[in-house]
């Protein structure tokens, strides 16, 4: 390993900038006696990896199938196909998600086929004891230690030939080289810079654990989501049953992918046909309502759209959706107003996706129409109905892609007539002497399609 220069600097606890004497104010983030002495080592990654010389890429051996299975379906999926040797994953997600509980259920998976260290600077042993003895994972063999202290936990890889090893939480870890208090950014920094530095040099594979923010993001500087290889995050209501894993970035996989995950008692048990259960099961349904046929990453899903429309005693009508954009849900708002007919300025307007889903994708706007005049309407959209297509500001419905896979998931599971796109061409595709597709070019055919002629 490469020998590290040691010299003096203050360090700010605020933004982590560095200065050669101290001063009252710092010159970057502008806060008052924020500077403390620290020693600080000069370099990054660079500095720790051993140097090579260039190499062709073509004659580089790479085994891109090598990958540890987590056993946890979901979780692969999201990954990838599986955790890649020498990767730095770093999991983020809301306190009381499930972080540290889907973490120690996939080592203690991994436990039974590799050498594995779970590092908790938050909890001590007997806490991951009776999490581990509640997941029922008491026969596997995993190894775990309760640090905070960097250099302590890069001692005990030299102890064991560790393939995985979780950190939880990069927040809580401290290192000798900087000054500052464990998760302001210069330590949070730091400390990934050499762990990532580790997971390259040793191959070892790193799951850390990561805080969130008041406003939804990850704790600590944006560099760290550019250090590690990959950014997952756990999402879901904590009063609610079901879990979603996303990956906002993914070096070894897409960044589309989506893994469903139900809380029980035992732990996290992967959901392996998420439509089920984002639907009510109710035999008609009513008005208000309509069934989204969406696509998250490669995996269609059946969602529930649910729309209210009253009339507001306020002179100022209330707009609140939940799981779908505000500014979406205006702007479609605009377009019935417009191009179908559909007054709703005195009219109180509540959306919601059913399950705590959050749709993102513009192919959710025709079911939310949809619910919308149902709602207005007072008429309910027949049970076997599902919908997906974009709306434009001139009105047309626009084409969305994949349209056969999100038909044939809305067949598979009963919703033989589909509203779509007519750009989208489904009739030579699912369609069959029990399904039916009614193409649509306009936001007026839709209107006279849910409230009727």
């Amino acid at each position: 390993m490469a020998k590290m220069r040691v010299e003096t600097q203050y360090i700010c606890s605020s933004c982590s900038a560095s200065s050669y004497k101290w001063v009252g104010q710092c010159g970057t983030c502008g806060a008052w006696n924020s500077l403390r002495l620290a020693a600080s080592r000069t370099g990054g990654i660079g500095q720790i990896l051993a140097s090579q010389s260039p190499q062709n890429l073509a004659e580089v051996r790479a085994e891109g199938n090598k990958r540890y299975q987590t056993g946890l379906t979901e979780l692969d999926r999201v990954l990838g196909g599986g955790i890649v040797p020498g990767s730095v994953v770093l999991l983020g997600g809301e306190p009381g998600i499930g972080k540290s509980t889907l973490a120690l259920q996939a080592l203690g998976m991994l436990s039974s086929s590799h050498s594995t260290l779970y590092v908790s600077a938050e909890e001590s042993l007997e806490q991951l004891a009776l999490r581990y003895q509640r997941l029922g994972l008491a026969s596997q063999d995993l190894q775990a230690v309760c640090d905070g202290q960097l250099e302590n936990i890069l001692s005990q890889l030299d102890t064991g030939e560790y393939r995985v090893l979780v950190v939880d939480s990069i927040q809580t870890l401290s290192t000798e080289t900087s000054g500052s208090g464990p998760g302001s950014v210069g330590q949070v920094r730091e400390c990934a810079e050499r762990l990532v530095a580790e997971a390259k040099r040793r191959g070892i594979a790193f799951i850390l654990i990561g805080h969130v923010t008041k406003e939804g993001g990850l704790a600590g500087p944006k560099t760290l989501e550019h250090l590690v290889d990959t950014v997952l995050y756990f999402e879901g209501d904590a009063t609610s049953r079901y879990r979603l894993v996303r990956a906002w970035k993914n070096r070894f996989g897409s960044v589309n992918e989506v893994g469903v995950f139900a809380m029980t008692a035992s732990g996290l048990k992967p959901v392996k046909n998420p439509s089920a259960i984002f639907l009510s099961g109710a035999k008609s349904l009513s008005s208000g309502t309509a069934v989204f046929a969406s696509l998250d990453g490669s995996r269609p899903m059946l969602i529930e759209v649910q729309a209210l429309v009253d009339q507001s005693p306020l002179g100022n009508p209330r707009r609140l959706s939940v799981g779908y954009e505000a500014t979406r849900l205006n702007m479609l708002l605009a377009i019935l107003h417009r191009h179908a007919g559909v007054n709703l300025l005195d009219q109180d307007v509540f959306v919601n996706i059913a399950g705590g889903l959050r749709v993102v994708e513009t192919a959710a706007d025709l079911a939310v129409a949809a619910a919308l005049i149902s709602s207005l309407a007072d008429r309910p959209i027949a049970r076997q109905m599902a919908f997906f297509g974009e709306l434009g500001l001139s009105g047309e419905v626009r084409p969305v892609p994949r349209g056969e896979e999100r038909a044939a998931e809305s067949v598979k599971l009963g919703f033989n007539h589909l509203i779509a796109p007519a750009a989208n061409k489904l009739a030579s595709g699912p369609e069959t002497a029990d399904t039916t597709v009614t193409a649509l070019t306009t936001v007026a055919e839709l209107h006279t399609l849910v409230s009727g002629p």
